[in-house]
């Protein structure tokens, strides 16, 4: 099998300019909530920058904005929760297989992890079980992670069950986290809602949603889409049928609404991964916005 954080890197660097990364640094550091003071060195000021970076004395001494860099005093770790059931076999909106749009989101918030010298570690399952590997903080472990995801997707004969993921997460991990959920676009519950609020009094959150693909399409396909929970077929008649189309798509936008102002109210970032060719940048906006977020927090507190 080709190597997956490989392909992870290069869609991560063909999508992400060097002032981008230069930002995520940024917005990574934002979340750990703390900025390490252990000077490491100065390099040229770019966009993204924080002003309160800038190194004003080695600025004025070389006539060019210089910032300061730091290296972080103690190690972070990020906890990747992905759902590995049933569901994530389905194909994603953008048609292709959800599970790969899976193991990109984790892949290159995994790359940026690593970019830190932060280590991490997964939780991962269904309704038969969550399972967590050892934390990691090299490119191989990081490969053995979505291996690992890969091969759970595959073989998993079990429905999802996010609420179970989170459970399993408040139950065992009480080190302070960033944890990133990885999960499909299904209705969020109330036992959910209670989750997220037990996690965020002790870890920051990241939601990240994959998008499903359509079950019913605004025009006929001439091939049978099933649901691969159910294993029910839709039938290609129903293709094309504008009155079925909108009322799904109501359905999806009150689902996706309910989820957003949850998240918002908790104060937790969210994506919403349409598919692999869009996943990059929805990620760096998640980024920039927590760290944009973040910062809006420290001014209100000074």
């Amino acid at each position: 099998m080709p190597s997956l954080i490989t392909q992870v890197k290069s869609k991560l660097f063909i999508h992400s300019s060097r002032k981008s990364m230069h930002a995520l640094d940024g917005a990574h550091a934002s979340l750990l909530r703390g900025r390490s003071l252990d000077f490491e060195d100065l390099r040229k000021y770019e966009y993204g920058d924080q002003v309160r970076d800038i190194d004003w004395r080695a600025t004025a001494r070389l006539g060019t904005p210089l910032v300061k860099r730091s290296r972080a005093m103690r190690m972070h770790t990020v906890l990747f929760v992905v759902d590995t059931g049933r569901s994530m076999t389905a194909l994603a909106a953008d048609e292709q297989p959800m599970k790969d749009l899976a193991i990109l989101a984790a892949g290159v918030l995994g790359v940026l992890t690593l970019r830190h010298g932060d280590d991490f570690t997964t939780v991962y399952g269904d309704a038969s079980g969550a399972r967590r590997l050892a934390p990691g903080r090299s490119e191989g472990a990081l490969e053995h992670a979505l291996r690992t995801v890969s091969t759970a997707t595959d073989r998993s004969t079990a429905p999802n069950d996010r609420d179970g993921l989170l459970r399993y997460v408040t139950r065992t991990i009480s080190r302070r986290m960033i944890v990133v959920v990885i999960t499909d676009d299904a209705p969020i519950t109330s036992e959910t809602e209670r989750m997220l609020r037990r996690l965020r009094v002790q870890h920051d959150v990241l939601w990240l949603t994959l998008r499903d693909a359509e079950p019913v399409l605004d025009h006929a396909t001439g091939r049978i889409r099933s649901d691969v929970d159910s294993a029910w077929d839709v039938p290609d008649f129903v293709q094309g049928d504008l009155a079925i189309v909108q009322q799904l798509q109501a359905q999806t936008r009150a689902d996706a609404d309910h989820l957003t102002e949850t998240l918002k109210r908790l104060e937790i970032s969210q994506a919403v991964l349409d598919g692999q060719e869009t996943a990059i940048p929805q990620l760096l906006r998640l980024l920039h916005g927590a760290l944009s977020r973040s910062n809006g927090r420290s001014h209100a507190r000074a």
